[in-house]
């Protein structure tokens, strides 16, 4: 326990999902650095949590019944000449709508040169220079995840003239000899289709094994030509060598990687790149090594005891064990005056980081509860033991509402002179928030301890508490006491155990209706009413600040007003803080802000409680890819009702949106104005109308991103997300083409020399014996990479190309002397010699000629 108390940790839950948003070009213009506006300061601020949120089940989250963009068939390498035509064409499939986009060496690709239609994506590159050599990457992307494809366009010299014949004659004549060849040696095949260099059949996306186990990654391939070479790339960095542990093979038609006793070092992305003379293609598979889940990091904490019932709220593991937690396991145990009793379940089969115990207790009895997390590949060990617990009587009587507090801050007392201080609930830029116990009442509450090392900082906190004393409404958070000395600044306020807003609604228990979302709007609405009336403006509305009272009700307050400010009339205020997604214009624009500055980010979070994402917006109605694009967005106002996000919505709750999301900021409507508006009132108790249940799924999705974004400390489960952002074609995937080391492009350079060898004749020349006027055609099939340079000996003379005599060598390793209307001259030892940087070889054969 005292080790838990040193050095706490951070709480992480794993989540596949896409890292970057939809790719959508926008130019912005240089009038935000002119502002002075500096995106490092928009980054989200951490979430000042004054409760325990619950933990999504992290399987739902994936996006069911649809499938993740694949490549059927890959990009492939290309060679052309200098002038020429160039295409790359790939087929995708997975579930529709399916977006595409195209990378040249990183820079995006105009959409007039490329097209997509039924499955089949195409870049066409017209009349190419050197300036179009280079590596193409294609994204396809949708609701349920991102793949990429790259190939490179080597751009040769220019074509040389043709020899003077037909091109038809010239293919009838290729046609002919190709055929003539495979006559003499039926065995030898001579490939003629244009199919892809390499291609994988059916490889796997993601492999998981358990902790000790065996890992085994393998891929079959289809390779145009042999033979071949493989080698596999770990996180894009290191070559996968064979080891005391590591077995890698490869043959020509699958290659694997296998790995004893697999360790979560092990987890990462694995990239195979299997190379013929013709081209390569690579396949990336995520490795995933899970393990059993930690702990629960702290005790789970009593909140609205009754005679038979409680709420139990704790914080889920450290460390995830490499797979989503997939749920709890709440154990108690009841203690007597002669022997405590055994541990039991109370549920095992609990979703979020609370839970209702509703039977089983007895009044004034005495309890003990414990947690465990569980996830696929077993069951923690129990977290620490709460504090004991004694059941109310029946003739307690409920404890009346306590009246508001004006809070003056403490000078001579330190904070653990009153309250208990436990574990910690939250991290951010102003210091952290730790559970606290009052010593004598026992109440719970949370405890905002500041980094206040400088006047400055002492200053931001202090003008906090001050606002808290103006914030007295039921919908808000209330500070109940605050303390100031030389060591240290705190303030301490209501414990919330229910949770954050969008968490409660993911829950598989809560029916989420439009209904339910005007009732919870309505409760946000109502209390910025009363925060506005004081002057104060919010500045960092955002889903993370709205928290439900407890975990059964539907109660919210708004927490967080670190960086609200009061408004003066005479003096304007501008700032250059808040979450990008959520902030108006006139933040980005360093304009004064107004109360109908927290409108906009109002109409963000309704957005986002009907749609949560949608594939064309990426989070949020104004998620850019990247900062810089979501602060051109919002200066735009740009946003859509997509119809696949806002099928099942009224378009009175459009409209409602749509009112407060304008770029203008008196135009949007006030607190009053919006608690008036007709969608708001038509939900009212007296006009309540049935509707269907809205979709989570994307909500889900929306809630596991923000949770990747918030996460910082945890080693393990960061490397992870490194690992998967790293793959070329994984969800999440940069937009800009991801780099080999140094160490993995040497090994991909490696596959060429191995593939090279010194010419060899499969199929020599033969003796023949022609009439005079006749045609002859001398052939062999020469193999050997770099490709050879052939050249043609008549009685050790160089042969010249004429109008009768044409030379010609195909990439297939096939060459022909053609010698029309021969003649005596003609007669005599031909010799084909072949050459590349790795030798030489030659054959020969004897042309008589009879007249």
């Amino acid at each position: 326990m005292d080790k838990d108390v040193k050095k706490p940790k951070t709480h992480v839950s794993t989540f596949r999902f896409a890292l970057n948003p939809q790719t959508r070009t926008l130019c912005v213009g240089k009038k935000e650095k002119e502002n002075g506006l500096d995106t490092t300061k928009m980054m989200p601020m951490v979430n000042n949590k004054l409760g325990v949120s619950p933990t999504t089940d992290a399987r739902q989250t994936q996006v069911h019944a649809l499938t993740s963009p694949h490549f059927k068939q890959p990009l492939q390498d290309c060679t052309v000449f200098e002038g020429s035509d160039a295409t790359f064409r790939g087929v995708i499939a997975g579930s529709r709508p399916l977006g595409v986009s195209w990378l040249h060496n990183g820079e995006k690709v105009s959409s007039k040169n490329t097209s997509f239609k039924n499955g089949v994506a195409v870049l066409d590159l017209i009349q190419c220079s050197r300036e179009n050599a280079g590596t193409y990457t294609c994204t396809a992307e949708n609701t349920a995840g991102k793949q990429s494809s790259s190939a490179v366009l080597h751009i040769t010299g220019k074509a040389t003239k043709e020899v003077p014949r037909t091109q038809r004659q010239q293919r009838d004549k290729k046609d002919k000899v190709s055929t003539d060849i495979r006559e003499i040696n039926p065995r030898t095949k001579v490939s003629t289709s244009e199919g892809p260099p390499v291609e994988f059949l059916d490889p796997p996306e993601q492999v998981e094994a358990r902790v000790g186990k065996q890992a085994r990654l393998h891929c079959d391939f289809r390779s145009s030509s042999v033979p071949v070479a493989c080698c596999w790339i770990y996180n894009r960095d290191k070559v996968v060598v064979g080891g005391q542990r590591v077995s890698v093979r490869s043959s020509k038609t699958q290659s694997s990687v296998e790995i004893s006793q697999a360790c979560a070092d092990d987890t990462g992305s694995y990239t195979v790149i299997v190379r013929n003379r013709k081209g390569s293609a690579q396949h990336t598979i995520s490795l995933s090594v899970v393990d059993r889940p930690d702990p629960p990091a702290s005790p789970p904490v009593v909140s609205k005891l009754s005679t038979q019932s409680l709420v139990l709220s704790w914080t889920g593991p450290s460390y995830d064990g490499g797979t989503a937690v997939l749920g709890y396991i709440v154990e108690v145990r009841q203690e007597g005056p002669d022997k405590p009793g055994s541990w039991t379940e109370v549920s095992s089969r609990c979703k979020n980081t609370s839970y209702h115990v509703r039977s089983g207790l007895k009044p004034q009895g005495q309890y003990l509860f414990r947690v465990r997390a569980y996830n696929s590949a077993g069951v923690s060990e129990p977290s620490q033991e709460s504090d004991c617990v004694k059941m109310a009587t029946a003739k307690e009587k409920k404890e009346e509402p306590k009246s508001y507090i004006t809070v003056t801050v403490d000078t001579k007392h330190k904070v653990k002179d009153h309250y208990s201080v436990h574990e910690k609930l939250g991290v951010g830029k102003f210091g952290q928030v730790f559970r606290l116990c009052h010593k004598e009442t026992g109440a719970v509450c949370a405890g905002k301890f500041y980094r206040a090392r400088t006047s400055k900082e002492k200053m931001a906190a202090h003008k906090e508490i001050e606002l808290m004393n103006f914030l007295h409404h039921p919908k808000l958070v209330q500070c109940l006491a605050a303390y100031d000395t030389r060591s240290e600044m705190v303030m301490v306020m209501e414990y919330i155990a229910g949770g954050e807003l969008f968490e409660r609604i993911v829950d598989d228990n809560f029916e989420h209706t439009e209904p339910t979302s005007a009732r919870y709007m309505q409760q946000i609405l109502e209390g910025m009413q009363y925060v506005h009336k004081q002057k104060i403006v919010h500045l960092d509305l955002k889903p993370e600040n709205i928290v439900c009272v407890d975990t059964t009700g539907t109660q919210i307050k708004i927490i967080d007003f670190g960086l609200a400010s009061k408004l003066e009339d005479s003096k304007p205020l501008m700032v250059m803080h808040g979450t990008p997604e959520f902030v108006a214009p006139e933040v980005i624009n360093y304009e004064p802000v107004s109360l109908e500055t927290d409108m906009w980010s109002i109409g963000v979070i309704c957005y986002i409680l009907f749609a949560a994402i949608s594939w064309l917006s990426g989070e949020s109605p104004f998620q850019g890819d990247g900062d810089a694009e979501t602060f051109a967005l919002v200066t735009a106002a740009r946003y859509e009702f997509d119809q696949e996000s806002f099928e099942d919505i009224s378009d009175q709750a459009k409209d409602f949106i749509s009112s407060l999301l304008k770029k203008d900021r008196r135009c949007r409507l006030s607190c009053t104005e919006a608690l008036a508006h007709p969608w708001m009132v038509s939900f009212t108790p007296l006009t309540r109308r049935p509707t269907k249940s809205l979709r989570k799924e994307k909500m889900k999705h929306f809630l596991a991103k923000r949770k990747w974004k918030k996460t910082g400390k945890a080693v393990l489960a960061l490397q992870r997300m490194a690992n998967l952002s790293n793959r070329p074609d994984s969800p999440g995937s940069s937009s800009e083409e991801p780099v080999w080391s140094q160490e993995a492009e040497e090994a991909i350079q490696s596959l060429d020399q191995q593939l090279q060898s010194e010419p060899y004749f499969q199929q020599a020349l033969k003796d023949t014996t022609l009439p005079k006027g006749a045609t002859a055609q001398l052939r062999c099939l020469v193999n050997g990479y770099p490709q050879p340079e052939v050249k043609w000996l008549q009685n050790e003379k160089p042969v010249s190309q004429s109008s009768r005599v044409t030379v010609e060598q195909h990439e297939d390793g096939l060459c022909s002397l053609v010698l029309s209307d021969l003649k005596p001259s003609d007669a005599g030892v031909y010799v084909c010699r072949a050459s590349n940087k790795m030798g030489k070889a030659m054959c020969s054969a004897k042309l008589k000629v009879e007249t």
